[in-house]
């Protein structure tokens, strides 16, 4: 997209895709987010920075290269396990010997549902932040995405309530980080402390890890586009807060239907593969 230079009605569309896709593929494969957020983010961020074409052959290996340093850094746990054996006693949780699929996941009308409530979702929220005239629209989009559940997921409005809190208190944080203007060496000791703190945090409490993901973020995109901090700082809480209140209304919406549902199935949910 970013290197043909795609118009925006071409960018939504490919965004309504990729999120299809990536429920579809988190729900067969039992994936964990079970939400597109992932696959979202990564299709937003590479859409939005334009692509020389002579370019676009090394940003690919750099890409390539990342993603296989990161799976093999993934995968030292293996080796690990293989070179202690038993004696690693409680220091690994046990994996599943057998991948989770569930073949039968486009047939079922939850993900589906979850489908349609997550393109109305980026829809809203996009074309509020385009009409408002935010300078990255994007971070919209991905708030709706993060906060809205998976398939068959309880709907509940906390996680926006953490999104929208703990971005607000990570913005103090990078505050105090980038508006002394430090060196690019400390900016980088942040992005590392920040993707420390992120994935220690990030499944044990949603809010608390925003306040090392929101520094993490923001750093690399000063980094990457340097904007006036204050700027930055206001977009990303406008940002967030926008998508999350555009969230919050969808799960609202969505409650009242999925309790019915509910109860006309006696409290029991039907298998996915059925």
């Amino acid at each position: 997209m970013s290197v043909a230079e795609a118009t925006l009605p071409a960018l939504v569309l490919g965004l309504l895709l990729v999120i299809t896709a990536g429920i579809l593929l988190a729900s067969t494969y039992g994936l964990f987010p079970g939400t597109p957020i992932f696959f979202v983010f990564a299709y937003l961020v590479c859409a939005q920075v334009p692509a020389p074409v002579d370019e676009m052959l090394p940003r690919l290996l750099v890409a390539v290269t990342s993603a296989a340093l990161a799976w093999l850094l993934t995968m030292s746990g293996w080796a690990f396990r293989r070179l202690v054996g038993d004696r690693s006693g409680d220091l690994f949780k046990e994996l599943p010997r057998t991948p989770l699929l569930r073949p039968a996941a486009f047939r079922d009308v939850q993900a589906w549902l979850t489908i349609l409530q997550h393109q109305v979702g980026v829809l809203l929220a996009g074309g509020l932040a385009l009409f408002v005239s935010i300078g990255h629209p994007y971070r919209a989009v991905v708030s709706v995405v993060a906060v809205l559940p998976p398939p068959r997921a309880a709907h509940s409005i906390s996680r926006a309530v953490h999104r929208i809190i703990g971005t607000a208190l990570g913005v103090a944080v990078t505050a105090l980080v980038l508006l002394p203007g430090p060196s690019v060496w400390v900016l980088i000791a942040v992005i590392a402390i920040g993707q420390f703190g992120a994935e220690i945090l990030i499944g044990r409490h949603y809010g608390a890890a925003l306040l090392f993901v929101t520094p993490l973020a923001l750093t690399v995109a000063h980094l990457a586009d340097p904007v006036a901090v204050p700027t930055l700082l206001v977009d990303r809480v406008v940002e967030t807060a926008l998508g999350g209140v555009v969230a919050v209304l969808i799960v609202l919406a969505a409650r009242g239907p999925a309790r019915q549902h509910s109860r006309r199935l006696g409290g029991k949910r039907p298998p996915l593969n059925a």
